[in-house]
């Protein structure tokens, strides 16, 4: 029996978000934000949280750095129940990562400092601990610079122990979208790029394009797509599942929201089109509040939400699952 639902291994920081900046950001000016928040970031930190809080055992490890931003980020994420039992706590004086999001309406500017996040090494792995789930998730592919040699091993070494495995690429810095992901996507169950990363990553112009080049090579892509909702292509099946309406807050963290409602749903038994829904569900929820998991800590507002919008079922799912300090509604 497995003792996790999910294990992920992956970066996590803190997100300061400001808001009401000019697009324009000229040198050596003071300027002023109408709005500031600092949530927890990272795309790993962010699905690890959100699936806990949908009631999903879940473990995450990741390395922090010996400073307040990696104790502020773990107590965060702590919050929702996720197992951190082999976080690894680096005392190599390198420093937790951290995002500056600069939001400019519906467009943003985000700069990191990666720190920690691409220190974390094989070495950091502890990979009994993530055999014994279920599922094995990657995100930030192209961020985990001291991990990436080792991934092709670690898929394969998951997969001969019975797991299915989801990536999520994210953004490729560099914009080089190679190294070993070519190596990886055969070793995957489940790819979750938004639009942009599915073109990036197959050199073609079009999703269509894009999926036609990749549907006999992964068995399962999800498409992000925003307010359009998803594109899902599972073997020869391709549908578009709509989005769910709703007046966005905040944009941060929506995809790696719409990531933890799917993977809930689908290693729940439901279809690769019905967890798209449940993802575009979930991503919507995370709209409601500035970052990815503002909108997850609430239990009573959270269960509301995803009751109205006909959340799917899963089994043994608690509705107080995770935190529930955010008291505001």
């Amino acid at each position: 029996m497995s003792s996790l639902d999910v294990a992920i291994a992956g970066e996590i920081n803190l997100d300061l978000i400001f808001y009401g900046l000019p697009t324009e950001i000229p040198m050596e000016r003071e300027l002023l934000a109408t709005g500031f928040e600092v949530t927890l970031g990272s795309s790993s930190a962010i699905l690890a949280h959100n699936l806990a809080s949908l009631g999903l055992a879940t473990g995450f490890i990741t390395r922090v750095g010996p400073d307040e931003l990696g104790r502020l980020a773990l107590d965060r994420l702590a919050e929702s129940g996720v197992d951190l039992s082999k976080v690894v706590h680096a005392r190599d004086g390198v420093g937790t990562g951290v995002t500056v999001l600069l939001q400019h309406g519906s467009e943003r500017r985000i700069l990191t400092y990666p720190g920690t996040m691409a220190e974390m090494s094989r070495a950091d792995l502890d990979i009994s601990y993530l055999a014994s789930a279920r599922h094995f998730h990657l995100s930030s592919l192209f961020l985990q610079r001291g991990l990436q040699k080792d991934l092709p091993a670690l898929f394969r070494e998951l997969k001969s122990r019975g797991l299915t495995i989801s990536l999520d690429t994210n953004d490729d810095p560099a914009d080089q979208w190679g190294g070993v992901l070519p190596e990886l996507l055969p070793l995957i169950d489940v790819l979750l790029p938004n639009r942009q990363e599915l073109c990036r990553m197959t050199q073609r112009e079009s999703v269509t394009e894009a999926l036609d080049s990749l549907a006999a090579v992964v068995p399962i892509i999800a498409v992000k797509c925003g307010n359009e909702g998803a594109i899902v292509q599972a073997g020869k099946h391709r549908a578009h599942v709509p989005p769910v309406s709703v007046r966005a807050v905040d944009t941060i963290g929506a995809g790696d929201s719409f990531n933890a409602g799917f993977l809930a749903a689908w290693l729940s038994g439901y279809s690769a089109e019905e967890s798209a829904a449940a993802g575009n569900i979930t991503g919507a929820l995370s709209t409601q509040r500035s970052g990815g998991t503002e909108a997850f800590r609430t239990a009573n507002g959270r269960e509301k939400f995803l009751r109205d919008h006909n959340f799917p079922h899963l089994p043994h799912r608690s509705t107080n699952a995770g935190a529930d300090r955010v008291t505001q509604e």
